[in-house]
This record gives structure tokens, C-alpha cells and sequence, in this order.
């Protein structure tokens, strides 16, 4: 792991979710796993390519997997989406033989199944561990009730994801926990939040919103952390109650514990100032 890990950040996270990319990268280098990058790396396709084109729906992640499998580096996806379809392209290719054969010839390489497409929770879970991250916390996160959304990408189908339980994922909350947070327990950790209807059915999109807003909030939660810049977006944008909840990325977090500096710069890129919430619980940098 001295070498760390290629790094595959997506559409998103250069656009929407710049604050996810830059939390990602500093605290992947606060753990000593520095991420490193693809070189030209493409838009994997994920809520488009695979809604029309079932050859796009694998070549676009394949053409990545061969940039990655020239590192000789497991690569890690924050972005649930993106994680989700370059793990399919993975799994077709390393189960299907007539499948690989055409995305070898489509891609232009050779498949040998040496790397691995790692989810960032993975990482830091099985490869990283709680105790290294334990002993980065300099400002625990006592005060902050929270919940931990994965949503519908990230550890489903299982066949396909395989990395926690499809129905009770725990890694998420476990990484709470070891950043000194108050985690409560939300049954609706992997119901869709709707993201992907946000332009042919927002009405729709924001009904699903607030009915997972409002169990954080039974929950007794003041904010909710993430893994999917979809979700983060989302969730964030179609709340109607006045007294919105702010949505926060895992890695965000994580910066906040580790007392980077940088993650004031983080707070300002919300639609729904975190600060607040912050102050409250006591854990902000302000």
C-alpha cells in the first residue's frame, strides 16, 4: 500500500462534487494511501450509456480498467455509480469468455484480472483499517448525530459489489464510529433517494427525498453522510422543509476528525450550509 492506489474520481467529482474529490484526496494522503490519478480516463456512462447501449454499458468502464490494469494498482472509486459500473464491466469480464473476447477487441487490450475495482469504504475498511484511522483523529466527532446513507448503487446487486451486506451495510457506520461520531441506527440505509429521476420525475425525486430526510430525522440525526455524489446532490437539493438537513460526504468527515485545515474550504461548496450543524455539535473548525 506505500505505492497507494490508482484513483478513478468520475464525472461528478470534477464538477458537482469537487468537494468529494478534494476530501477523498486529503485524506487518502493523511492515511498514507495517496491516490494517484488515471491518466485520460473517460465518463464510464453510468444514468446514460447504460439506459441506451448495452456494448457502451461495458466498453466505456472497460476502456478504464485497462488504463488502470497498466498501474498495476487497485484502483478506487469514491462514486458509487461509477463504482458500481466499472465493477459489472469487471465481473463480465472475468466470468464471460465471448463477453471479454469483444471487449478485449473493443478496447484494444488484454484482460488479465490483476486489479481489483475497490469501493473507497472498502478501502479504508479492509486495506487501511479502523485503527490507522483511529490514530489520525485529533477533533472527534462526539457531538454529531448522524446517519449513514449508502443508497441503491453502492453495495447492490452483491454479486456485483461484494464488499457489505446488500441490505445492512455496516462499514459506513463504522467509520463514524471510529471518528467519534454518534451513528444511529436508520433502516433506510440502502433505499433509493431518487437521483436518477430528478429531471423526468422531480416531484417524484422529492417525495423520496423527504421521506428519507424525515426517518434521518427520527432517527434523532442531525445530518447524513454519503458515498455517491448523486445521492449528495440530491438529497441536498429536493428537501422542502425550511430546516434542511445538511448531507455530508464520508471523506468530508473524515477530513473534519483528522483536523485538516482544508475542510472549511469543503462547507462552502454545499447548497446547504453544514456549518450550522457543525457549530452545534461543537466539532466545527470555526
Amino acid at each position: 500500500m506505500s505505492d497507494g492506489y490508482s484513483y478513478y474520481p468520475g464525472c461528478s467529482l470534477h464538477a458537482t462534487g469537487k468537494e468529494f474529490h478534494q476530501s477523498t484526496e486529503t485524506v487518502f494522503a493523511a492515511l498514507g494511501a495517496p491516490l494517484h490519478e488515471l491518466d485520460n480516463w473517460n465518463c464510464c456512462g453510468a444514468s446514460s450509456a447504460h439506459a441506451v447501449s448495452p456494448a457502451l454499458t461495458l466498453a466505456l468502464p472497460a476502456r478504464n480498467l485497462a488504463l488502470a490494469q497498466r498501474t498495476g494498482r487497485d484502483v478506487v472509486m469514491p462514486c458509487a455509480a461509477c463504482f458500481n459500473r466499472h465493477r459489472a464491466a469487471d465481473v463480465a469480464l472475468r466470468t464471460d469468455a465471448a463477453r471479454r473476447a469483444q471487449l478485449e477487441r473493443a478496447v484494444g487490450f488484454t484482460y488479465d484480472g490483476a486489479v481489483q475495482v475497490r469501493a473507497l469504504l472498502d478501502v479504508v475498511i479492509n486495506d487501511i483499517g479502523l485503527e490507522r484511522v483511529r490514530a489520525q483523529v485529533t477533533r472527534p466527532l462526539e457531538g454529531l448525530r448522524v446517519v449513514a446513507y449508502y443508497g441503491c448503487l453502492l453495495v447492490r446487486p452483491p454479486e456485483v459489489t461484494a464488499f457489505d451486506d446488500p441490505e445492512h451495510p455496516v462499514t459506513m457506520d463504522r467509520i463514524l464510529e471510529a471518528l467519534g461520531a454518534d451513528a444511529r441506527p436508520y433502516a433506510y440505509a440502502t433505499e433509493c433517494c431518487g437521483g436518477a429521476l430528478s429531471l423526468t420525475a422531480p416531484k417524484s425525486a422529492a417525495r423520496m427525498v423527504d421521506r428519507l430526510v424525515g426517518y434521518a430525522r427520527e432517527a434523532g440525526a442531525a445530518a447524513m453522510a454519503v458515498s455517491c455524489p448523486l445521492c449528495q446532490i440530491n438529497l441536498e437539493m429536493r428537501q422542502s422543509d425550511k430546516d434542511k438537513m445538511p448531507i455530508f460526504y464520508i471523506t468530508e468527515l473524515m477530513g473534519l476528525a483528522f483536523g485538516q485545515p482544508e475542510a472549511e474550504k469543503w462547507w462552502k461548496m454545499h447548497l446547504i450550509d453544514p456549518r450550522p450543524v457543525l457549530q452545534t455539535a461543537e466539532v466545527s473548525h470555526a
